[in-house]
């Protein structure tokens, strides 16, 4: 598996990418983000659990996540898929809620995925579009969150195909 990943400072707040080479079919990556029960599995960073994962992928379809780190915190998260061009796409927003369920910080996630003999080449972008003063941490640690999250990804995908 090759792996890049930059983080930039877009002035306007972060942007993470990463770009991920999986030795799986095109279809079977794109299932890992648009099947409740698989992501479910590798969402978030390491040691992080996820006690409720729903999805519906269609455009204009809800996300609620919320991920529990390993010292018991809890970090809901909303949000809605705004594109989806099975296999090849997914577009979607996500809202990291503050403890009284306000918005602290909204992402725009793209995530492409591209044949490359027998391959897949995934390419992900999260860029920050409104953030709080809250949310700085979650920002500071979005780079990290993200590439731990693709291990998991990874991870699980090497399960499935092992099965």
């Amino acid at each position: 598996m090759e792996t890049k990943s930059t983080l930039v400072d877009n002035g306007a707040g972060q942007e993470v990418n990463i770009t991920r080479i999986f030795d799986a079919p095109r279809e079977l990556v794109f299932k890992m983000w648009t099947d409740p029960e698989l992501v479910e599995k590798w969402w978030g960073p390491k040691d992080f659990t996820n006690p409720v994962c729903k999805l519906d992928p269609w455009v204009g379809g809800s996300i609620r996540i919320v991920m529990r780190g390993p010292d018991g915190m809890q970090y809901p998260t909303r949000g809605v898929f705004t594109k989806i061009v099975e296999p090849e796409l997914i577009v979607f927003h996500n809202i990291k809620e503050g403890d009284d369920g306000s918005a602290q910080l909204e992402i725009e996630n793209t995530v492409k995925f591209l044949e490359e003999g027998g391959k897949t080449k995934m390419i992900f972008r999260a860029v920050v579009l409104r953030s709080t003063p809250d949310a700085c941490q979650s920002i500071g640690g979005m780079n990290t969150g993200w590439n731990q999250s693709i291990d998991r990804l990874a991870e699980n995908l090497q399960l499935l195909l092992s099965k």
